[in-house]
């Protein structure tokens, strides 16, 4: 029999090679193999039907167990099972990758996906602390198949989470990894026979203590398997749960390069140069920068959003929201749920729902909230945007208007760029789940907002830059809306007085580009109270130029605004007077109105407003 690559049928079948490759892992390709990394598929098989994929999709997409309760942050396995707990059927993916033959795989996916609970799925299948479990997973999809019965309980299964390391300092953080392996290693030392053991073993053993240095811990799980492996005689398998925890509080407390240099010596430990090591799998929310930790692992299986494999295994479909919602009473919400919860995208699925919000949604009995945007501390986000350039900060608004953006950024996130590279903080906010891609063309992502949840919280964290600021910004906005052009004046100098120093963006004499941060800035603080009054439009073209902001009412008779911003320039500008003057006769040289009169606006409700800033000093003219 003849065969060909997966690079080969995926031309011949006009779909990408991770999708045939992705296939195969399935066993929807008759007659593949795999020989180290690379598939082999007959040359006469034929491609598989869409009739066959959508029944294995629906056969594994509906499948919910337990009782109606629902248990809101339950990421133990056992205990859903135990007390017939709503569940959501994602045993088939302990199948996938038993099958995907990968010795060490990495999948990225954002907070409250349920990696921790699947995990822990995979913990009890394999572990040999479940051993003769079968309670657990009969009646789920994984026990249809006879041959995977033999596996439930063999090998010794190293389960360790990251998701909880929390420190301000490289030494606190390190203590609390070391917890983490202790308990791992007290756990197995209540099983085994440590007469077993030669003398040397168990004092290599006893070294493992909270107190252990780096060196000592980056070896510990390499340690750990080699000692498991002689004396089950089965390879152990190795879970680690939020790889990138303790990565993401060494970039928030400085203290990168010492984290950086412990994760690359664990992972060289225990990932690559580990003879013992038989299976891993770790998951995380992003994926780090492979010269940061990854460099040395070149036999790692990278799964991040846009890939196929594993696209169902983590969140909810649409299929399994829909019957989850009609278990419970609630399918008429369906279209509303849709609109606040959907909207996630991983591989060619683009219905998939976050679960946290879905299970927290049914637990309140029907009730809409930012559930998931309340799990996190957004100090992050809210700091990079905030410091960020007036093009990410139109960019934003563009996002809040329900706009795509066209970007060029890297599914691996550097750490290092996010102060200075603004595609990092779009890979960033993508890896979070903040937007997702509407579609993708090499390194080039057209992003929007995920859904509703998202746009809310956005609009929150906007409104509590200014909410904590003791200015005059909400008294602004009512002089502005009230036309009352002298008080505009007086609060607008109050929000600047405090907002330049707040925002940290420098207010150097005639810096145009360091001021208009400000002003993009103050937009985004308008977006969060004025969207709902008015279309927030800025730097686009109309008439013969680029305004700078339009205020677009949606009330028929309502004022509609212009403004125009420009930094006082003492080479050009006899006075403050003079710079309002010309910024007030370049929207009419420019004749900026002419996208709102185009837009039935009446002339007489179209205000104008220039306004000049020197330092923390501003002017406003009309």
């Amino acid at each position: 029999m003849q065969y060909m690559t997966s690079r080969q049928k995926a031309t011949e079948w006009s779909v990408t090679k991770r999708m045939v490759n992705y296939w195969c892992a399935n066993g929807q390709i008759e007659g593949a193999y795999k020989e180290g990394s690379r598939w082999w598929i007959p040359v006469d098989v034929e491609r598989p039907g869409e009739e066959e994929c959508l029944r294995r999709m629906r056969a594994y997409t509906v499948r919910i167990t337990g009782k109606k309760s629902v248990a809101v942050g339950i990421q133990d396995f056992e205990a859903l099972r135990r007390d017939q707990m709503f569940y959501v059927d994602k045993t088939d993916f302990i199948r996938q990758w038993w099958e995907s033959g990968e010795t060490t795989t990495l999948i990225t996916r954002p907070r409250r996906f349920g990696k921790t609970l699947n995990l822990s799925m995979l913990n009890c299948f394999f572990s040999v602390f479940y051993e003769n479990r079968a309670d657990l997973f009969e009646g789920l999809k994984v026990w249809e198949e006879k041959s995977y019965h033999k596996l439930q309980g063999r090998f010794p299964v190293i389960f360790l989470s990251f998701a909880g390391v929390k420190g301000t300092t490289f030494e606190a953080v390190l203590r609390q990894i070391n917890y983490g392996i202790i308990e791992v290693y007290r756990r197995f030392e209540r099983i085994l026979d440590m007469s077993r053991f030669t003398e040397r073993e168990r004092q290599d053993f006893g070294r493992i203590s909270w107190d252990m240095d780096a060196s000592t811990a980056a070896q510990s799980v390499r340690l750990l398997t080699d000692l498991l492996y002689v004396y089950y005689g089965h390879k152990p398998i190795i879970l680690l749960d939020e790889y990138d925890t303790p990565l993401q509080e060494a970039y928030f407390n400085s203290f990168w390069d010492e984290m950086v240099s412990f994760v690359g010596a664990f992972f060289n430990n225990s990932f690559k140069t580990n003879p013992s090591l038989g299976r891993a799998l770790l998951t995380g929310i992003t994926r780090i920068c492979k010269e940061s930790i990854f460099s040395d692992l070149n036999n790692i299986d990278v799964v991040t959003q846009t890939s196929t494999k594993y696209e169902t295994a983590f969140g909810f479909t649409e299929e399994e929201v829909k019957v989850g919602l009609a278990r419970v009473g609630l399918l008429d919400y369906r279209e509303k749920v849709k609109e606040w919860y959907d909207g996630f995208t991983f591989g060619q699925r683009r219905d998939m729902y976050n679960p946290w919000s879905i299970t927290k949604f049914i637990d309140a009995e029907g009730i809409f909230d930012t559930y998931w945007a309340n799990t996190s501390n957004n100090k992050l986000v809210s700091s990079l945007i905030r410091k960020s350039s007036k093009n990410m900060k139109m960019a934003m608004e563009q996002l809040l208007e329900g706009e795509m953006l066209h970007v060029e950024m890297d599914e691996q996130l550097d750490f290092a760029q996010l102060e200075y590279r603004e595609s990092a903080i779009f890979s960033l906010l993508y890896a979070t789940g903040y937007l997702r891609v509407n579609q993708k063309n090499d390194q080039e992502y057209v992003l929007m907002l995920t859904n509703k949840e998202v746009e809310i919280m956005f609009r929150r964290i906007i409104r509590e830059w200014f909410n904590d600021m003791d200015t005059g910004y909400g008294d602004f906005r009512r002089a502005l809306l009230h036309d009352n052009i002298e008080e505009m004046n007086y609060y607008m100098n109050m929000v600047t007085l405090s907002t330049f120093s707040y925002f940290d963006t420098g207010t150097g004499r005639g810096n145009i580009d360091e001021t208009e941060r400000f002003y993009y800035g103050f937009v985004l603080g308008l977006l969060a109270d004025l969207s709902d009054q008015f279309s927030i439009r800025s730097n686009r073209e109309s008439g013969l130029g680029r305004y700078d902001i339009i205020l677009r009412a949606r009330e028929e008779n309502g004022n509609s605004y212009i403004m125009e911003f420009k930094v006082f320039d003492r080479e050009r500008d006899e006075n403050m007077k003079a710079c309002v003057a010309r910024a007030l006769q370049q929207i009419e040289e420019k004749q900026y109105e002419t996208e709102l009169v185009a837009d039935g606006i009446a002339r007489e409700r179209i205000r104008k407003y220039g306004f000049a800033f020197d330092g923390k000093k501003v002017l406003i003219g009309s």
